[in-house]
């Protein structure tokens, strides 16, 4: 397979790869992942940093890789994706996003629509009926009891009909993923999105925008109309089966991002220490494009979110392809997953790792119970410090 392939045969993680050719091409020898330093602004690469957790691919010569940065899923007109001229909100295909097109379309549009003109006919008719050609002499009726209660209780009337299906619409964003469900960690980074299947066997994807044919260095994949339009199209496209409950977990590894893919009707903040969680079932396959959609630096406007819709079947092929795992049918999502930086995440079992290789063995001597706790000049506070550690 071709150096686009061999890149992702490096556990998913992101890269520029060379323009794919065909699935028949030999795979070539997957090189070890150089890192390089994230992008900073003025004209600088923003290519993410290279995952070296990252597992290797199970079948580095499997077709269903050709999703990562050849992709078999090509762009559909005004699905999944802006499109120039169209008026309204993007075709939902998901029960949350049609209940809200619906909403949108049927009560907020004709409830604005009416009220804007009935005011707009208010100020007509004052303007004309109370002119001072035509009242020289002002009324001087200070209030009229019908009207004041009138235009107490019909604004009230107007917020509870729309309160009601809005409280359900909010209820439904954020019910909790039942048993069976795909869990994706979007995790934010400045200026790119990382990608976890916990529930998958752990293995993580690293997700570029693609850069414009004029714009790319030797050896580096432009973007084509296959891959998306301009600004949205990325090197590694995440998975996600069609019609099977997905759980969206995001967090951040420096400030906050937003992850939000507008045919999903989702916007969920990525904030530095917090996992914040939601769900969302995608009820038809295709190819569907999302921004970060929270101001987060110099290249917010780069980062870019393009998810492939497949069906359950094929997402299992990919994902043993990726040299992950199924999960059982129906089970219970037992994984656990850790905030950036925490115990048990990734960086800090690799930190741990390489002090224990470089310190070696630690004996840890037993305490006696009778043993007196160390002095502490900690006052009464919430801060849990230690001795030798008051005022942190």
């Amino acid at each position: 397979m071709a150096a686009g392939l061999a890149l992702a045969s490096l556990g998913g993680v992101a890269g520029h790869a060379a323009q794919p050719v065909a699935a028949t091409t030999a795979p070539a020898a997957p090189a070890a992942p150089a890192p390089q330093a994230a992008a900073t602004p003025g004209g600088v690469s923003n290519t993410a940093p290279t995952t070296a957790a990252a597992k290797p691919t199970a079948n580095p010569s499997s077709p269903e890789l050709a999703m990562d940065g050849a992709p078999v899923m090509t762009v559909k007109p005004m699905i999944g994706q802006p499109t120039d001229g169209l008026f309204g909100l993007q075709p939902q295909v998901t029960k949350n996003g049609q209940f809200a097109h619906w909403m949108h379309n049927s009560i907020l549009v004709p409830t604005i629509t009416i009220i804007s003109l009935f005011v707009l006919a208010l100020l007509f008719w004052v303007s004309f009926r109370y002119r001072k050609a035509r009242n020289p002499v002002a009324s001087k009726t200070s209030h009229n009891t019908f009207i004041e209660i009138i235009w107490t209780l019909a604004p009230v009337v107007i917020l509870v009909l729309i309160a009601v299906p809005s409280i359900g619409l909010l209820q439904a964003q954020f019910k909790p993923a039942p048993s069976g469900a795909v869990t994706l960690k979007a995790i934010g980074n400045q200026w790119y999105w990382t990608y976890q299947y916990p529930d998958n066997g752990g293995f993580e994807i690293t997700a570029n925008m693609l850069k414009e044919k004029a714009d790319v260095a030797a050896g580096e994949r432009g973007r084509t109309d296959a891959d998306g339009p301009k600004l949205l199209a990325t090197d590694n496209r995440i998975v996600l089966p069609v019609g099977v409950p997905i759980r969206l977990i995001t967090t951040s590894n420096d400030v906050i991002h937003s992850w939000a893919v507008p045919a999903f009707w989702i916007k969920l903040d990525a904030i530095p220490g917090r996992l914040n969680e939601t769900s969302f079932t995608i009820e038809k396959p295709g190819l569907y494009f999302g921004q970060c959609s929270e101001l987060c630096g110099a290249r917010h406007g780069y980062m870019p979110i393009a998810v492939e819709a497949v069906p359950p079947a094929e997402y299992a092929a990919w994902v043993k392809a990726k040299g992950g795992t199924m999960p059982t049918p129906g089970k219970a999502s037992d994984k656990v997953i850790p905030q950036p930086g925490a115990d048990g995440s990734a960086a800090k079992v690799e930190e741990a790792a390489e002090t224990a290789n470089a310190t070696g063995p630690v004996e840890n001597v037993a305490t006696p119970a009778n043993a007196t706790a160390p002095a502490t000049t900690q006052g009464a506070t919430s801060n849990p410090a230690g001795a030798g550690n008051a005022g942190q």
